[in-house]
């Protein structure tokens, strides 16, 4: 086709993002029964969705003609009072992953730069490429840790913003307050620090509080979303939190109604139920035992988590990744972040998570790991 000639030249270079792969996909590839497939590749919740966040579905059903409000008042009015911040200070997208592309329009083009770790949420890179931004990646320390330190030195004259993932995405690995404080001391004041907290709520360590370099006035953004800790993956809805005058601008890109009813709705209706949230920690906890368990028997090299995934060294990652979905176990291999040798494994349930130890168990025996 002749117009993909004039796809503009940016995009034309960029790889797509890739997903964990979907239970009824890997049930068609490899002749298994969706029922007998577990999927622990997506850092979904483990425990499903919010019990109140169901009911609040179920009440707004019939409402669902109606457009959403726009401006998610209800929505914005109570996360103002829980995070002690002003309504103007937030902005709302579907998932944080929707803010991050806002963060790009706003932000980069061609001349600019972004710093971001090496290893960490791969949307970054992409959105750097498509709006043509350089991408500054910083190498990690032992461990695969953020260099706090290297990627405040990263930082250029064009340097727009940089992204902080913490807990970090596929590593599992937490930066501590002090080491965040260290940071921002260092970073220039027209650089928009990004923090990414996707999994803040059940973060498995000491949550840093950013929220208090946004109430200092910092030019900082954080974000937060409803899938991981509520289970509201599906419906989409995230959110960001900064100074008014930072979220005006933010908004220009947003699209009319990009938060859905039913998704303002849920996540108003999650936010009360701190009964789930608290059950999942529990069970995340417990999982995290298991697999550093699994992970020390087999002899295995792992990076503690401090979210509800653990990143694991097997060899060749995809080779796994595809004999453990042979044996009904969905994982995600880690080759799109340039960690080839390991899988990433999201917590379960106890059943699921011991699916996951007998398939691998099995894979060792066979000489396949």
């Amino acid at each position: 086709m002749k117009i993909l000639d004039k796809i503009n030249a940016p995009v034309s270079k960029v790889k797509p993002y890739q997903p964990g792969r979907p239970i009824e996909d890997v049930a068609r590839d490899f002749g298994l029964y969706p029922e007998d497939i577990v999927k622990l590749a997506s850092n979904e919740s483990v425990l499903g969705v919010s019990p109140k966040a169901q009911k609040a579905l179920i009440d707004c059903i019939a409402n669902l003609h109606r457009y959403p409000d726009a401006g998610a008042w209800e929505l914005r009015d109570k996360l103002s009072q829980k995070m002690g911040m002003d309504t103007d200070q937030f902005i709302f997208g579907a998932g944080s992953n929707e803010i991050l592309v806002f963060l790009a329009q706003v932000f980069l083009a061609p001349g600019k730069s972004v710093v971001a770790s090496a290893h960490a949420f791969v949307i970054y890179k992409i959105l750097s490429a498509m709006m043509g931004a350089d991408f500054i990646e910083v190498p990690v320390k032992d461990g695969l840790e953020h260099d706090l330190e290297a990627m405040a030195k990263a930082i250029r004259p064009e340097t727009a913003l940089v992204f902080v993932c913490n807990p970090n995405n596929p590593t599992g690995t937490l930066i501590s307050q002090e080491e965040i404080e260290r940071f921002m001391d260092q970073v220039p004041d027209d650089i928009l620090v990004v923090f990414d907290e996707a999994y803040a709520e059940i973060c498995l360590g000491e949550m840093p509080d950013t929220l208090s370099f946004v109430k200092q006035g910092k030019t900082c953004i954080v974000l937060r979303t409803f899938s991981k800790a509520y289970g509201l993956a599906g419906v989409r809805i995230g959110y960001g939190m900064a100074s008014a005058e930072l979220i005006s601008e933010l908004n220009k890109p947003r699209q009319p109604f990009n938060a859905n009813l039913a998704a303002q709705n849920m996540a108003l209706a999650a936010l009360d139920d701190d009964e789930f949230l608290q059950d999942s920690i529990a069970v995340y906890k417990l999982a995290k035992q298991y697999y550093e368990d699994l992970c020390d028997e087999l002899n295995l090299e792992y990076i503690p988590s401090y979210a509800n995934f653990i990143l694991i060294k097997t060899g060749n990652g995809g080779d796994v990744t595809n004999k453990l979905m042979s044996l009904g176990v969905i994982v995600r291999p880690m080759q799109p972040y340039l960690l080839d040798e390991w899988i990433r494994v999201s917590f379960g349930t106890a059943e699921e998570n011991e699916a996951f130890g007998v398939a691998i168990k099995k894979l060792r025996q066979e000489n396949n790991v």
